[in-house]
């Protein structure tokens, strides 16, 4: 059965509440529905009514098709001069026994190690620490163009902009610029957490705003630069403060079509200052996939992360919204395993993931990061090729 005629009979239902009919009808007219419509989902919407919503949108806009692309990480630092409650992956300046920092030349060297591979991607982001400033990083853009021109360099976050064009003596706009004209060619999505300052007081309340955070990806937007935006549910928000959330997203990407993809990180409670905290369950995830897909009509993309999430609930999931869920990774990036992630060694190869998605009667199509065709696998005839181990694919993107 088709999404269409699922939706229309969902509509027809004369058993559903009045105002999911309402929502139902207006997704199904390709019309925005309001803050209070999106609490009422969170507060009222059943995972299966959720579900043929977001999997009409999803399937009006891409079809089966299901995204990802092969790049590599770099973190260059896992200090930070930032005490965010729900970091496990960070360390404070006082812990640098227990952390590491990288020099350009040793960035440099790890970029060289990805020259033989078919990656499309260097994706870098990593803790705040002084001596990574705006020069750290504009030598490093510009060697890595100089060495590979065609690599797209999608790297940092607002906080760790907001900190370095601080120190500059920057404002926003200069910084980005600066930092574009060095080779930067697009941003990650973190450090967005939840943006209404009830909630970020208490778990980040020492890095960015919500507003300096928007502002950079404004700026960012105005330069002709894409970008992502996250956000951290799971943990002490209510569910308005979800939407608040996205509001403020739907609002800028109004305003300047510059965002991509939005990524809805779940809490992990394991090493940090929020174990007491419990975690939702996967359909609380599914709902949240689902709502986040309904709300935000002018974001082209919902991504899930498999090695965050599962890789059963990431198939899950493109059936609740999500069309992009990564891609393949090899187990060096900690920031969701060392939070508790079901996926403690992450790793699949492209076969892997392209029957991943196979499995659940979708289209695998491998991207490039402003979300052009590289390979589609549909029909793909893999060779009986080893495991690969050197596609690196970020936690956080």
């Amino acid at each position: 059965m088709s999404s269409v005629t699922t939706l229309s009979q969902l509509v027809q239902d004369p058993n559903l509440d009045e105002t999911l009919k309402i929502i139902a009808k207006k997704v199904a007219g390709g019309e925005r529905i309001s803050a209070e419509e999106g609490v009422y989902l969170y507060e009222h919407g059943e995972l299966a009514y959720l579900g043929i919503l977001a999997n009409y949108i999803r399937e009006q806009k891409h079809g089966d098709n299901t995204y990802f692309n092969r790049n590599f990480h770099i973190e260059p630092t896992n200090l930070c001069v930032y005490d965010c409650k729900f970091c496990s992956y960070s360390r404070l300046l006082k812990q640098r026994d227990e952390g590491w920092e990288m020099s350009v030349d040793a960035m440099i060297e790890t970029l060289k190690k990805y020259d033989d591979e078919p990656v499309t991607e260097v994706h870098i982001t990593g803790g705040v620490v002084p001596k990574q400033n705006l020069d750290f990083y504009a030598e490093f853009f510009r060697r890595a163009k100089a060495h590979r021109p065609e690599l797209h360099i999608k790297a940092l976050t607002p906080v760790e902009y907001f900190y370095i064009f601080k120190k500059a003596k920057l404002s926003h706009y200069e910084g980005m610029k600066y930092l574009k004209e060095a080779g930067l060619d697009s941003m990650p999505g973190g450090g967005a957490e939840i943006f209404h300052p009830e909630v970020r007081e208490k778990i980040a309340h020492d890095k960015c705003n919500a507003e300096q955070w928007l502002d950079i990806h404004k700026q960012a937007h105005s330069l002709g630069m894409r970008s992502n935006a996250t956000m951290l549910y799971g943990h002490i928000e209510a569910f308005w403060h979800r939407i608040d959330h996205m509001e403020r997203l739907r609002q800028l990407q109004d305003e300047t079509g510059g965002f991509q993809a939005f990524i809805p990180l779940k809490f992990r409670n394991q090493n940090n200052q929020m174990e007491n905290v419990p975690e939702v369950s996967v359909i609380e995830d599914l709902r949240n996939y689902a709502i986040a897909r309904i709300y935000l009509d002018n974001f082209e993309h919902i991504k899930a992360y498999w090695a965050m999430i599962s890789r059963e609930t990431a198939q899950l999931s493109l059936n609740f919204g999500v069309d992009d869920i990564d891609g393949t990774l090899d187990d060096t990036t900690k920031i969701y395993s060392m939070a508790g992630a079901e996926e403690q060694t992450p790793a699949m190869s492209t076969r892997d993931l392209a029957n991943l998605i196979k499995q659940v009667n979708r289209r695998p199509i491998e991207r490039d990061t402003l979300y052009n065709v590289v390979t589609d696998y549909s029909d793909y005839v893999f060779d009986d090729e080893p495991k690969p181990q050197y596609y690196k694919l970020p936690v956080i993107n």
